[in-house]
């Protein structure tokens, strides 16, 4: 089995069934929009397709593709399997189990910029790992927030098929674009909508439910020096500890664009606490 479900579909450039405003904040990592999605997600999918999950196969659940730091789908996945085992559980079955695909490099480029063509190449170039005998047999649900080209899912597909993986899987998008003749950049309207500048990161970073994600980690990190002495102003310092901790656990201090904001980060001795 190899399905996919979608909670909306973008066939339009200007009228939307979700709030732009609230997915704006989930990207740039405010968890409780990570939430809301999941259950609107589950619930969704349940009313049209529960007999998908009434197998005995184990389920496993996966977010996109990443290194050390989560991405913003990473808490979408968490928060649609808190849903999923309630559900479970309700049918006396096991809960379902969180796993990954292992990426080895990262890009600064920013992807909702890209064409289906130009992701595909970029991700292209990375290398993933998965544990195929993990997966055999079982139900594997990848979670992912958006779907603009298709280019996440063709190399999710394609390291399936390379590692020749027996198991059901189904592609799970809180939205998806269907109307094509959309240009792909409608994605960053999407990510910019509410989060368009450095005062806007403040903001996400100042909420209670605000956790690091890939996105606004390298948005940081590639600030120019005015911008970025000012958001290291006005955040508390544990954030910028976690910053620095979740920058060197994804190698980003070898990466030359981000080279000084963390030289920074360390020259301040934030880190260390001295």
């Amino acid at each position: 089995m190899n399905k996919r479900y979608s909670l909306h579909k973008i066939d339009s450039a200007d009228k939307f069934t979700f709030s732009p405003a609230e997915y704006s904040y989930f990207k740039y990592g405010d968890k409780a929009y990570a939430e809301k999605f999941a259950k609107e997600l589950f619930d969704g999918f349940i009313s049209q397709h529960q007999e998908i999950l009434d197998t005995n196969k184990e389920i496993v659940v996966l977010p996109s593709p990443y290194m050390a730091i989560p991405t913003a789908s990473n808490f979408l996945c968490f928060y649609f399997k808190k849903y999923l085992d309630f559900y479970l559980f309700q049918k006396g079955k096991k809960s379902s189990v969180l796993s990954k695909i292992n990426r080895n490099h990262t890009y600064t480029t920013d992807y909702g910029n890209l064409s289906f063509e130009d992701r595909k190449n970029l991700i292209a170039n990375d290398t993933y790992y998965l544990d195929k005998d993990f997966l055999r047999g079982k139900l594997c649900i990848f979670i992912d927030d958006i779907k603009i080209t298709g280019s996440h899912e063709y190399t999710v597909n394609k390291i399936l098929n390379e590692y020749a993986v027996n198991a059901d899987f189904l592609f799970m998008y809180y939205a998806e674009l269907t109307n094509f003749d959309i240009d792909p950049k409608i994605e960053n309207f999407f990510n910019y909508y509410t989060v368009k500048d450095i005062h806007g990161i403040v903001e996400v970073i100042s909420k209670g439910s605000f956790q690091f994600n890939t996105r606004i980690v390298k948005y940081i990190l590639g600030l120019d020096s005015s911008n970025f002495d000012y958001l290291t102003s006005k955040i508390k310092r544990h954030h910028l500890d976690d910053l620095l901790e979740l920058a060197i656990s994804n190698n980003y201090h070898l990466i030359k664009e981000y080279e000084n904001n963390i030289n920074t980060l360390t020259q301040t001795e934030i880190y260390y606490g001295n």
